[in-house]
């Protein structure tokens, strides 16, 4: 290096050189300020080997340390073998260690319907320390576009979330002709949330996923999004009143089903409570808590007010007709418990609930009227009428509960035995509620309405499809609910240490049974059907696959048209059908294998508050499955599940379904990696979508082939493309997008 005091400028030959996630090599290169060098026939690469196998070379450059790299003509060279064409005129390369605002480079490509595009190219706005904003878009050469805005916000120990905004307009077809048609989407999501110091008495959050329901169909570029059919959000604030019992929530909530384009909105649902106090307690009391001080008393108040609606009814809804709202209040008063045996317990307790229904209706049989409007359960010669104002419904029940454990234990007489010992633990219970008839005229909430010329009448509730249920049922009921649950654990011994005593030893807790339940009631007052099916559940792991089932028996027959008849099964059946018709039937379980447990460190990562990156951090989503782990030298799952529905009116058959799905990944070497994954439909023999990837680890660079071999995701792309996010448009790529498969 020859270097000048006075101009305090420089002349370097050999120079290697570190700018951001590359490096600059040159045989000279001449520096012309404190951080500012301008060099010649230099070679630009993010390959950290000693020969790169690749650069960019530069036939003029300017480089200013951690701020940017400006070059004149430049071609690649590929394991020294020069490419000229195409050669690259001019290049602007940032290289500042900290975010900064800047251009958002395009991708370009074409597809078979939309044409020729440039995809999410746009400006990223670094705004400051609290904000960014990045605007994006997309244009095809027949017509289609779509933009995006995107932003990230924090103030450090109040609150953190980001925004993004998204529309499409896109153009199928040639314009005049029949197949020609035009659509336009949109998609908004936020997510917010509060820091748990910033306030311990008040917290606010959001989650918003909302879009029309063909957007993730024709524009989503991740297989999840485009897999999930349904779409949820929620906008929350709650308030705890220091130093009472009360609090108070307000939530604004959304659902949407993707397939069939209906819509649920509450907006909004208010709940306010009071914790559970104990009135006759003493605040400053000595010795044991008398019984009348276990008296307690809390109570919950809701409004709610909704709609359930296609996406393109929600804005021409009528609030008075198509919305539903109301107000619910709930008493429970809790009695002192108390045990029986030392073993026993019982709770008894009275229950008060009360509805406010701003409508109730009111019916009317016409002979020759043609109401076709009705609701299916109401005949189309009864007129409906709705009369407005505030309606009150409410009810009330009285209940008495008793619950137990009960152990069981087996200790093996062999002192050998690596079994320790099993442990049963059964918890029964039992329960009986009594609610009196509110079917009775004075309570005014069911009507007796003639439906046919014959005089024939029936019931219709004054309250049907209210928002919070209708009327309380007709008929008096005093039901015993009962249930059991069992729990079947070992302790096994690990293993043996001769040096140590049996009490020594090191044992572990194996679970055999996790979860065996059976549930159902019966109703001492009705004059028949009194037995309620028996719900019946289980809960395993066998050899690291966790097992799922479940079973639905109703003890009662049916007719030739389905409906159940005062008929027990165990009477009019033989063998194992005594237990009772299955009605409803589940199993479930997968498992996965690895050669090794991966790393457990996504979870150490400080910083920022979950869900919400901070300005100047990655903006945009991540494609797909991009990211391959390598260590990892394979791995493999699957998941069965089986559903059984009973025979019914509708399917006299009943109905069967499996489905199975695999997935895997193996390194074949160190550099190779290949994954794979299938859905198959058991029942119908088809595969659902399946999808194969290929990756190479070239080094400094990366080869990837990812194939959808058939279904509405029928796709293929082969990339190879470097390796540093500084050269990421600097690829090979050929591919048949997904896109190209609609037909309109």
């Amino acid at each position: 290096m020859r270097y000048n005091f006075e101009s305090e400028k420089a002349f370097i030959t050999k120079v290697v050189s570190a700018q951001g996630e590359g490096f600059i090599l040159s045989d000279r290169t001449k520096k012309i300020g404190k951080e500012v060098f301008i060099t010649k026939d230099a070679k630009y690469t993010t390959c950290d080997a000693d020969h790169p196998h690749f650069y960019l070379h530069l036939t003029k450059a300017k480089v200013v340390s951690n701020e940017k790299i400006i070059t004149g003509p430049a071609y690649m060279v590929l394991e020294d073998f020069p490419i000229y064409f195409p050669i690259l005129p001019f290049g602007y390369f940032p290289n500042s260690p900290t975010y900064s605002s800047g251009i958002l480079i395009p991708k370009y490509g074409e597809e078979q319907n939309r044409g020729f595009f440039l995809r999410d190219g746009g400006y990223y706005w670094a705004a400051s320390e609290y904000f960014d904003l990045a605007v994006q878009g997309d244009i095809y050469s027949r017509g289609s576009w779509g933009t995006r805005i995107k932003t990230n916000y924090k103030k450090r120990y109040k609150f953190s979330g980001n925004f993004g905004f998204e529309y499409a307009k896109n153009k199928y077809g040639e314009e005049g002709l029949d197949n020609y048609s035009e659509g336009t989407q949109y998609k908004i999501l936020w997510s917010h949330s509060q820091d748990a110091k910033a306030n311990p008495n008040q917290t606010f959050s959001a989650s918003v996923n909302v879009s029309s329901s063909g957007y993730d169909k024709q524009n989503a570029y991740d297989m999840n999004d485009y897999l999930t059919t349904t779409k949820s959000s929620s906008i929350s604030f709650s308030r705890k009143f220091e130093n009472t019992p009360f609090n108070m929530s307000m939530n604004l909530r959304h659902s949407q089903n993707t397939k069939d384009s209906t819509m649920s909105l509450s907006l909004p649902e208010m709940t306010f409570s009071m914790a559970k106090v104990y009135p006759f307690r003493k605040k400053n009391r000595s010795g044991k808590v008398k019984f009348y001080e276990k008296f307690g008393i809390n109570y919950t108040s809701n409004f709610k007010n909704s709609i359930n609606a296609r996406e393109d009814e929600i804005l021409s809804s009528s609030f008075a007709t198509d919305w539903k709202n109301g107000i619910r209040h709930n008493l429970p008063i809790s009695f002192p418990s108390f045990t029986l045996f030392n073993h026993i317990n019982f709770s008894p307790g009275i229950s008060y609930n009360e509805k406010w229904y701003f409508k109730k209706y009111n019916y009317n049989y016409e002979e020759d009227g043609e109401f076709t409007g009705n609701p299916s359960s109401i005949p189309d010669n009864v007129q409906i009428d709705t009369i407005t104002g505030l309606n009150r419904v409410y009810d009330y029940a009285y209940s008495v509960s008793a619950s137990a454990n009960i152990y069981g234990m087996y200790i093996p007489r062999n002192p050998n035995s690596k079994i320790k010992g099993i442990r049963h633990k059964m918890s029964p219970s039992v329960s009986f509620s009594y609610r009196p008839d509110f079917g009775k005229e004075h309570y005014g909430y069911w009507q007796e309405v003639q439906v046919d010329s014959s005089g024939n009448t029936r019931y219709f509730d004054t309250n049907l499809g209210g928002i919070y249920g209708g009327s309380p049922g007709r008929g008096e009921s005093g039901a015993i609910s009962f249930s059991l649950n069992n729990n079947l654990e070992m302790k096994k011994l690990d293993v043996r240490d001769s040096t140590k005593t049996d009490e020594e030893q090191n044992y572990k807790k194996v679970k055999i049974i996790d979860n065996l339940s059976i549930s159902s009631s019966y109703n001492l007052i009705a004059d028949s059907l009194n037995l309620s099916p028996f719900n019946i559940r289980a809960r395993t792991t066998v050899a690291g696959v966790s097992i799922n089932m479940g079973t639905t028996l109703d003890p009662y027959m049916v007719d030739e048209n389905y409906r159940k008849i005062h008929k027990y099964a165990w009477n009019e059946r033989n063998g194992i059908k005594k237990l009772g018709r299955i009605t409803r039937a589940n199993l479930s379980f997968g498992m996965n294998f690895n050669s090794k447990d991966k790393k457990k460190e996504e979870n150490k990562q400080g910083g920022n508050q979950e869900g919400a990156p901070g300005p100047g951090e990655e903006i945009l989503p991540p494609i797909y499955d991009e990211y391959v782990d390598f260590s990892m030298p394979w791995d493999f799952g699957f998941d069965y599940s089986l559903n059984y529905s009973g025979p019914n009116r509708a399917n006299p058959n009943g109905r069967v379904t499996q489905t199975l799905g695999l997935r895997g990944n193996v390194s074949i070497t160190d550099k190779w990696q290949m994954s794979a994954m299938t859905n198959f439909d058991i029942q119908e023999g088809e595969f659902a979508l399946t999808s194969f990837r290929l990756n190479r680890d070239l080094h400094c660079w990366n080869m990837s082939f990812n194939f959808v071999p058939f279904g509405f995701r029928k796709s293929y792309s082969f990339t190879i493309s470097a390796s540093s996010s500084m050269l990421q448009d600097l690829k090979i790529q050929k591919q048949q997008s997904h896109y190209d498969n609609f037909s309109f």
